[in-house]
């Protein structure tokens, strides 16, 4: 007789960590974006996200795939290229119930993309902004990006010249909520800072190094894992507790400093080198810049404000998703026009 078969383990809503995956990887193997996607499969599972009330969106470009690799109960577009942000925006509009993920790249945010990521940032969307940042245009055979590194070079022997885009920076000076940077490696920074953007209620900017192993993984590189092993520079230790869970989190020795999220769930960041004050836009502007001057590279909760109202909140719109109400609400009257065309004569 055999024996038993052992329970499945599943999260809060009942369901295993197999309903939160996605199709098959067709990126190179060993590339940093497929790392991200597994930390994304863990984190909506342990937050226990209903797959059905997540929105994934992409632009193009490798990073864009990834949506096609979690999640595939949910819903997906994959827009053109740059313009992400404005479809997001339209989705939340439709539906604010939804959780909304964007997964972008260095190419698709900072160069064709970059108006319309500095205007969802100074709206502060509430919604989760990806930067699966290797350097490199990789599905263009690997020229410099806009957030390649002076400096770098190419495999070709090519050296970049010019000044990079700093997304946090920018994240940080115009409005976003949460904004973080981490390495595609780095398992456990990365999985406490998806599961704090997922609680969090504003626009979360992540940038995530995530190495380019055809075109940008070797000596000369600043986005490559030799380097982020030997320059990365973590700001404190995180863990996050979600507000549903009562389990004690493991912080060791040393000061420790706590950020409530609007929903009870709380981030706890313990204290390395220095004294890093996360609620601090202007501490967070001058670590970047220093960083910047030590060819370092930061990681971990840069800016948290989760007090400050979303862009939807200033809306004040119905509680219903408005593409679920009837016409008849939607659609003002043939009076309720001309009042409105009478009011601007």
């Amino acid at each position: 007789m055999s024996a038993p078969a052992a329970p499945k383990k599943v999260n809060r809503v009942g369901l295993e960590v197999l309903n939160y995956r996605g199709g098959k990887t067709t990126l190179c193997a060993g590339c940093g974006h497929n790392a991200i996607t597994e930390r994304l499969i863990e984190a909506f599972w342990e937050m226990g996200v209903e797959p059905s009330q997540v929105a994934k969106l992409s632009g193009i470009g490798c990073s864009s795939k990834t949506p096609a690799y979690f999640l595939s109960q949910s819903h997906g577009f994959n827009a053109v290229h740059g313009r992400s942000p404005a479809v997001a925006t339209g989705a939340l509009l439709g539906n604010h119930t939804l959780k909304c993920v964007v997964v972008s790249g260095d190419g698709d945010t900072a160069s064709i993309g970059i108006g319309q990521f500095l205007h969802m940032v100074r709206r502060n969307m509430p919604l989760i902004y990806i930067i699966e940042n290797n350097g490199v245009y990789g599905l263009t055979k690997g020229q410099f990006s806009a957030t390649a590194d002076v400096g770098a070079t190419l495999k070709t022997g090519t050296v970049n010249e010019l000044q990079p885009i700093d997304c946090c920076l920018m994240g940080v000076e115009l409005g976003a909520t949460l904004v973080a940077r981490s390495f595609s490696g780095d398992k456990r920074q990365l999985s406490a800072i998806l599961k704090a953007a997922i609680a969090h209620n504003g626009l979360s900017v992540i940038d995530v190094i995530s190495p380019c192993v055809t075109f940008n993984d070797h000596v000369g590189s600043t986005k490559s894992y030799a380097y982020m092993k030997d320059h990365e520079e973590p700001l404190h230790e995180l863990d996050f507790v979600p507000g549903f869970s009562d389990i004690e989190v493991e912080i060791g020795e040393g000061e420790t400093r706590t950020v409530e999220m609007h929903d009870g769930s709380t981030l706890v960041l313990r204290k390395l080198g220095a004294d890093y004050d996360p609620t601090s836009r202007m501490r967070a502007v001058t670590v970047l810049h220093e960083a910047a001057e030590r060819q370092e590279v930061v990681t971990g909760i840069l800016y948290v404000d989760p007090a400050r109202p979303n862009f939807m909140d200033g809306l004040e719109i119905v509680n219903s998703p408005l593409a679920t109400l009837p016409e008849s609400r939607v659609r003002p009257s043939r009076e309720v026009l001309a009042q409105i065309v009478e009011e601007f004569r």
